[in-house]
């Protein structure tokens, strides 16, 4: 049973890192990794100490994992990696296993302990988003830094809260220390990238949302956010073709019923039916247009119906089929102004 258990293999994926603070929690989570891989795992785990531990930088590093292994041993990692975390004074990993593209396993390692960096930080994080918190979120946040300055992950959180705050000044300076201290943390150029996005630093936000895609995953949903900002960015700089790559992906994108990037697909699929009519590739148009209007109206979006029958009608007339007139009449009897334009043309 164990055997044909061990022949199945599935993607798994695993990133981050760990800071210890002293060469005497990195020696001893250094000791107890080797003794727990060999004793406990009998070396059944994705990784070698030699692989992970920094002694120099006093850090445990994986800046990706991507492979296909069983699930036994998935799970022994994941059981090694969380002890060794709990040394850790900041940091974080994220593992995950998935089969045909749906999540089998996702776990996080972080540090879970007494240590006041530890603790502070972890308070602060449960505030971030609560209003009327902010303050108290950025006092405990500023406890946990000046316990241990090099903490990336308090950061990067209170960074967040001045973003919420608007004090867009004071957040790209956390964000930016964040991403000095630990380069791996996709939210940290992501918050970066909003706030160039915000003062429309167009290439310094692409340049942000790229790295936000290098050091996250699509079975993220700050990956795909990434790419639809990223595209907002493009479409701005004139630059279709790389604004029409990540539409693409975006639109094609299967996103689960609690993803926040569904409020956002409408927008998507109009944007990119719409460069494909500036190509004249009229009939893919049309079948990404008759998708947007397939999928609901959400609150936030400004993509209303007499847009995409706007946008349909030129299409349908551009690959010569008929019905144009319609959708262009429909337009108008939704109060759209260009169809009313428009149709005056014809």
């Amino acid at each position: 049973m164990d055997q044909e258990f061990q022949k199945i293999y599935f993607k798994t994926i695993v990133q981050g890192r760990l800071e210890f603070g002293t060469a005497k929690s990195f020696d001893k989570v250094y000791k107890m990794f080797v003794q727990r891989s060999e004793q406990y795992h009998k070396n059944q785990v994705i990784f070698t100490e030699d692989e992970l531990f920094d002694e120099a930088k006093l850090t445990m590093e994986i800046p990706r994992f991507v492979g296909q292994i069983s699930e036994k041993v998935y799970k022994n990692t994941i059981m090694l990696l969380t002890y060794c975390s709990q040394f850790a004074v900041t940091g974080s990993i994220r593992a995950w296993m998935s089969d045909g593209g749906k999540i089998m396993h996702y776990n996080l390692m972080e540090p879970v302990s007494d240590k006041v960096a530890v603790r502070s930080f972890l308070k602060g994080r449960k505030l971030v988003k609560q209003k009327g918190k902010e303050e108290e979120a950025i006092s405990l946040l500023n406890k946990a830094i000046e316990k241990y300055d090099r903490h990336a992950q308090a950061y990067e959180r209170r960074a967040k809260v001045c973003f919420l705050m608007k004090n867009y000044h004071d957040a790209l300076r956390d964000y930016t220390k964040a991403i000095g201290i630990d380069p791996t943390i996709p939210t940290a150029f992501f918050g970066r990238a909003r706030i160039h996005k915000i003062n429309k630093d167009w290439e310094l936000a692409i340049e942000d949302f790229n790295q936000t895609l290098k050091k996250s995953i699509a079975l993220q949903p700050i990956y795909w956010k990434a790419r639809k900002l990223k595209a907002e960015c493009h479409i701005k700089l004139k630059q279709y073709d790389l604004a029409e790559f990540d539409l693409k992906l975006y639109s094609n994108r299967k996103f689960g019923e609690d993803d926040i990037n569904n409020k956002y697909v409408r927008w998507a699929l109009f944007q990119y039916g719409s460069m494909l009519i500036q190509r004249e590739e009229f009939v893919e148009a049309i079948v990404q247009l008759n998708k947007a209007l397939e999928t609901p109206q959400q609150p936030t979006s400004d993509i209303k119906d007499a847009e995409i029958y706007r946008m349909r009608g030129i299409a349908k007339k551009g690959a010569g089929k008929n019905g144009y007139l319609k959708d262009i009449k429909d337009a108008v009897k939704l109060g759209d102004k260009k169809a009313k334009t428009l149709l005056a043309s014809f």
